[in-house]
């Protein structure tokens, strides 16, 4: 792991924790990025798996680049870039849909 990348994992844990919407979610370093996701039940017996669901890429010291996780696995970038907290609000007002955690439960006879 980077230099700084520890203390940068551990402050954008704590504001993700600040909020419903990103609350519970892991955070991990990869290279220069920042991977955020939760870990979820899958397959027919529902183990538990790490999911990424969006990455903060560091453009420099103190701003970051958002990316969002599709669903062929590949990273799509977003316009979206800033610092640390003004990304986290993006998540947390333009991403609820990607971060919320899957409702595995059905509801009105659909399956998820």
């Amino acid at each position: 792991m980077k230099p700084g990348l520890a203390i940068k994992k551990d402050q954008l844990t704590t504001l993700l924790e600040q909020s419903e919407v990103t609350a519970g979610m892991y955070v991990r370093v990869h290279g220069d990025h920042l991977i955020l996701g939760r870990r979820e039940p899958v397959g027919p017996a529902g183990e538990l798996e790490d999911t990424d669901r969006v990455r903060l890429t560091s453009l420099s010291s103190s701003s970051y680049g958002l990316s969002v996780k599709r669903h062929t696995g590949r990273w799509e970038r977003t316009p979206f870039h800033g610092s640390m907290q003004e990304i986290t609000e993006v998540i947390w007002t333009m991403m609820q849909h990607l971060v919320a955690p899957w409702d595995c439960t059905e509801t009105s006879g659909a399956q998820h």
